[in-house]
Parts: C-alpha cells; structure tokens; sequence
C-alpha cells in the first residue's frame, strides 16, 4: 500500500485514486500522525437502476402519449 503526506495526496489526488483502482487502497498520513485509508468502494449494481412503477397502461397508450406531446 503505497503511503502519500497529506500535501502531496492533495497535490496528486487524480493519481492517488489511479493508484487505488490499481492496488485496492493508498494511505493518507498527516503531520499529527494521524492516518487515513482510502480504499475503492465497488458498487453492485447501478445507480440508475431503479424500480419500475405500474402505471395500468399500454406499450400503445404510453407511445400514443408520448407521440401527441411531440406534436405540441
């Protein structure tokens, strides 16, 4: 795990996050002594993966709608 000061993770923070895509984590260390993980959250599905509502329609009645706000 390759460890960064806090400048130099402020500094160089777009290769700070290539390095964790790479290697699953980097370690921020501050003058204080104090230390910092910053790891790579995976996500399981997509955020723009939504539930569908039922609206009672049709493929039809919903492309008829559709059709008739176009015109306007």
């Amino acid at each position: 795990m390759k460890v960064y000061t806090y400048t130099e993770a402020r500094q160089k923070l777009a290769s700070l996050l290539d390095n964790v895509v790479r290697e699953g984590s980097a370690m921020i260390k501050r003058r204080d002594g104090q230390t910092f993980v910053v790891k790579l959250q995976n996500q399981d599905s997509s955020p723009l993966d939504v539930e569908g509502i039922d609206l009672d329609m049709t493929t039809a009645e919903i492309t008829g709608f559709i059709r008739e706000s176009r015109r306007k």
